[in-house]
């Protein structure tokens, strides 16, 4: 029967991601609006996101962090093209942006590189990695659903650098600080901020290689993180290198006070992990829905990607199941239950559900039903047809 609780926020995106319970436009009425980001008041405001910022994750006293263009896309790119070329480089691809990166190390720098691939689903044997070169990686596969079960396989006596793309881990997953050398993040995904802008984490190391090592190519001013040879600390003090929207900054401190509220770094895990345990444990009794990450140990508590695995969805072709997963996608966004809950485009057919810390629980538990009713409508619309 077609349920009749619904989620009172059916938003399920993986980005731009659903908002911090509560809010409304109300949050933003103290934004510092047509006043320079440069005035006193505007470098208050960028450094009140920057020190929640280290507050809430832990960050060690050494670690800089900034706010960076072009949201984490921006900052994972500014690390790539201003760190990497003193070494050769790994990197470790599971899903559609660690593609990305792999492309620009390998077609747009040219660099000596190795891509270690895995499937959607999947990761490569983190055993493989060399750690005398650079590696860079995604934490958690927004695309794929799967995350590093650990940072046991980083050694702390790395001659490389760790890169981190943690778009959709931070402020959801532990990160094991020492073992990383740079992390980038972005506002619009476990906070739910406003997109655009990006941040960055640099540990003494990654400072350290941007001193002493001049990149082969032309920089762009935006990707600039020295000079004279001497880090740019003004970065990483509320001098950003361009002009940030003070409206989606004001958006980042509300969500920052929130995960305070909320229990900090620790409560917004236990949110996100209790929220993996729900369709965990739906999943575990369902007849046609599976986990694109099948081990549990990598299965990501954010970006939470389900597969269709009934036998006769699964006799489709693949465009036949593609469309049938797109139909019951459709279907919950028709009923206002489930918005943006495909797949990736990319990725194998099924569903995508966000599962962030702003997300709540009764929601997704009222979700769930629909998951259901949304597949029998639509494989018996399909039956028919067929016959």
């Amino acid at each position: 029967m077609k349920p009749t609780e619904r989620p009172n926020v059916p938003n399920f995106s993986s980005g731009p991601c659903a908002k911090r319970p509560g809010w409304t436009l109300d949050a933003l009425g103290d934004a510092l609006l047509g006043r320079s980001h440069r005035s006193k008041p505007g470098k208050a405001k960028l450094q009140e996101v920057l020190d929640l910022s280290r507050e809430i994750l832990g960050l060690p006293a050494d670690y800089r962090i900034g706010i960076v263009p072009a949201s984490d896309t921006g900052a994972v790119e500014m690390a790539l093209w201003s760190l990497l070329g003193p070494r050769p480089v790994d990197a470790l691809v599971w899903e559609s942006f660690g593609k990305d990166w792999a492309t620009d190390i390998t077609k747009q720098l040219k660099l000596d590189a190795r891509v270690l691939q895995a499937p959607y689903g999947r990761i490569p044997d983190l055993k493989d990695v060399d750690w005398s070169h650079d590696v860079i990686f995604t934490w958690n596969g927004t695309t794929s659903g799967v995350r590093v079960p650990n940072g046991d396989w980083i050694p702390a006596d790395r001659q490389g650098l760790a890169i981190c793309d943690a778009t959709s881990a931070a402020f959801a997953m532990d990160l094991p600080w020492d073992k990383l050398d740079v992390v980038t993040w972005s506002w619009q995904k476990v906070l739910g901020g406003e997109a655009a802008h990006g941040m960055l984490v640099l540990s003494p190391r990654a400072v350290e290689r941007l001193e002493s090592h001049k990149p082969a190519w032309p920089m762009p001013k935006i990707f600039r993180m020295t000079k004279d040879g001497k880090l740019n600390e003004g970065i990483f003090k509320a001098e950003t290198i361009n002009t940030p929207s003070m409206l989606a900054v004001e958006d980042a401190i509300d969500g920052l006070k929130w995960a305070k509220s909320a229990g900090g770094l620790r409560g917004l895990i236990a949110r996100s992990e209790g929220n993996l345990k729900l369709i965990a444990d739906w999943q575990a009794t369902s007849a046609w829905a599976g986990f694109l990450a099948a081990d549990p140990a990598i299965r990501s508590c954010t970006s939470i990607c389900l597969t269709i695995t009934d036998p006769d969805v699964a006799k489709l072709d693949a465009a036949g199941q593609a469309d049938f997963a797109k139909k019951v996608a459709a279907l919950l966004e028709k009923e206002g239950v489930a918005l943006d809950a495909g797949a990736y485009r990319d990725a194998p057919p099924g569903l995508r559900i966000w599962g962030g810390a702003t997300v709540e629980g009764a929601d997704i538990a009222a979700l769930l039903p629909w998951l259901d009713w949304a597949f029998a409508t639509v494989k018996a619309d399909v039956t028919a047809s067929a016959s």
